[in-house]
């Protein structure tokens, strides 16, 4: 090997040694595309967070709309049990459900028919509690 080619690799040499010590060194375009990566990560946290909490929320108010339909489906049995009743459709019974829990009021004409409206409250799927407030008002 002659002078000019050992000047030509430890010239080449150099400047490889440059390079990659500029690689260790961030440059702007490397900072800032750090700096995007973290706003995409803590951005994507962020909707998932968002997600989450609404979609707890969403089952939630879906649960309540489930209760209200049920008590309604509810309530709308018993009143049809009472009217089917011989005895109880043509008397003032009111029904109101709230959370499975049936509450008769109104009138009826003696205990057996207070009691008759209640038993068949309570007869009722999804029926868990039946409030019984019947007043017993004798026919004149």
């Amino acid at each position: 090997m002659n002078v000019l080619e050992n000047l030509k690799l430890i010239g080449v040499s150099t400047l490889l040694v440059v390079g990659l010590a500029a690689c260790d060194k961030p440059g702007p375009a490397e900072s800032a595309g750090k700096k995007l990566d973290q706003a995409v990560d803590q951005t994507g946290n962020k909707i998932a967070d968002t997600a989450d909490k609404t979609a707890v929320k969403l089952g939630e108010e879906g649960n309540k709309a489930a209760v209200g339909i049920d008590d309604a489906e509810i309530a709308a049995k018993v009143k049809a049990a009472i009217f089917a009743e011989p005895g109880l459709k043509t008397l003032q019974i009111s029904v109101d459900t709230v959370k499975g829990v049936v509450t008769l009021s109104g009138s009826v004409d003696t205990q057996q028919n207070s009691d008759s409206a209640r038993a068949l409250a309570g007869a009722v799927s999804g029926v868990h509690e039946v409030d019984n407030r019947l007043m017993i008002k004798p026919n004149k």
